[in-house]
């Protein structure tokens, strides 16, 4: 069986990984773009800040290792076109711009996805960089070396992270994002007021509910910002706006979302026989609302990957859906969330309620404790639990995943109180938050 795989981050690698395992004998051909695979994106910030000194740590596999596994890879080689029925792709090496055709009996689709770039005045100027890949990452090192004012354009994960490397290091740093609140898709108000605080005491300058309307710049470098509330002075400029599925080729192909992710069933497989895709080209079945939705994180082009190679011959394990679960540490903070935050619940017509919890997570007998905050977001008919939050300075972040858990398997809020937690005073309290929480409700 020849299969070819497009793409290879993090779905196509484990993808390729789990295939090789499951069927030794089949013959797979990767065609990446890039000159390296699998590199986590989410160590971007780390590798920036200098926490990471060796790059390395951050790639988990290389063509060199594929090859070794007999996976022909076809590094800087761009797929041009597709024809999904004929099954034969059309290809180009970006090396020595040789264009040739080859076949398939399965095709993978993990193509991932690309930062969104505005079409907007002065976005050709230098110094305004995105921020996904690893040529991505040195750049943005080598530029910062001699900028002292930085602007982060994007308040979402990857923004807040390098707004707190470059405060790190010393630079003058301003955050600018079209919502009123930072992290907005990710934690309720609560939460991102205490997050923002925290930004504001390490004299971040948040630009918050302002629209980039363009650049201006001498000598074709970036000098200034401009938004519809003001204008800025800057060195550079990171644009972490969000991210948009890298699925133009497959369009009208396959069955898709408007934004173009892929819509997969349970099994990974596309509209398209043979065809399956996986991570952030995809959309997946996001357990919350059980609608499709694009969710584009490494943990799940991960399982998907995996997925793939367990059905590509014959379906036989489903894909459980997820959950959307992440989190970020903020300075001092520990930070997590899961499923629906209760504005965005509200924002789809959902009727919901939601408990909170401000506690110390441990008895205060202890030599030491923090406080935690936590909030539940649950239906209000059934009970049913839709989503989750947690901070503190104290890391229980974990307590997301158990509540991921938990709304994977479509639990109550009622279930949720009387849950068999262990108690010891090092770790927590008789009743666990994630009881007194669900009891408080």
């Amino acid at each position: 069986m020849k299969m070819i795989v497009i793409g290879c981050t993090h779905a196509g690698t484990a993808a390729v990984l789990n295939i090789k395992k499951l069927h030794p004998d089949a013959e797979i051909t990767v065609y990446e773009r890039n000159d390296n695979i699998s590199f986590l994106s989410c160590g971007i910030a780390l590798y920036v800040g200098g926490i990471v000194q060796d790059p390395s740590g951050l790639f988990y596999c290389s063509p060199e290792k594929l090859a070794e596994m007999g996976v022909v890879t076809k590094m800087r080689h761009d797929v041009l076109d597709v024809d999904l029925d004929g099954k034969i792709i059309k290809v180009c090496n970006l090396e020595t711009k040789e264009t040739f055709e080859d076949s398939f009996d399965k095709l993978i689709i993990t193509t991932g996805s690309w930062p969104i770039m505005p079409k907007i005045k002065g976005i050709d100027l230098e110094n305004i960089l995105i921020s996904k890949n690893y040529s991505h990452s040195n750049t943005i090192i080598e530029k910062a070396k001699t900028a002292q004012k930085i602007t982060v354009v994007g308040a979402g994960y990857i923004g807040i992270e390098l707004v707190e490397a470059f405060n790190a290091q010393g630079k003058t740093v301003s955050l600018i994002d079209s919502q009123d609140r930072i992290l907005s898709k990710y934690l309720d108000r609560e939460f991102t007021e205490i997050a923002e605080k925290a930004l504001l005491e390490k004299s971040i300058e948040l630009h918050l509910n302002e629209t980039i309307e363009g650049f201006e710049g001498n000598n074709g470098k970036v000098t200034r910002v401009l938004t519809n509330k003001g204008q800025y002075e800057t060195d550079l400029v990171i644009l972490c706006i969000g991210f948009r599925p890298n699925t133009e080729l497959f369009r009208g192909k396959v069955e898709m979302l408007p934004n173009g992710a892929i819509i997969v069933d349970e099994y990974m497989r596309t509209s398209k026989q043979d065809v399956f895709a996986a991570g952030d080209s995809c959309a997946v079945v996001y357990n919350p609302t059980g609608r499709h939705e694009y969710i584009p994180l490494a943990t799940n082009a991960v399982r998907m990957g995996t997925l793939i190679a367990r059905n590509i011959e014959k379906p036989t394990t489903k894909y459980l859906g997820t959950q959307g679960t992440s989190g970020i540490k903020i300075f001092d903070y520990n930070i997590a969330a899961t499923g629906l935050t209760e504005e965005t619940a509200k924002m789809m017509d959902m009727d919901v309620q939601s408990s909170m919890l401000v506690d110390n997570y441990r008895p205060e007998f202890m030599p030491e404790y923090e406080s935690l905050q936590l909030k539940v977001v649950f239906e209000s008919k059934s009970g049913r639990i839709v989503g989750g939050q947690i901070l503190s300075k104290a890391d229980l972040t974990q307590s997301m995943n158990t509540l991921s858990v938990c709304i994977q398997n479509r639990m109550t809020i009622d279930e949720l109180a009387f849950v068999d937690f262990f108690f010891q005073p090092h770790f927590n309290k008789p009743w666990n938050f994630l009881n007194s929480v669900a009891l408080k409700a």
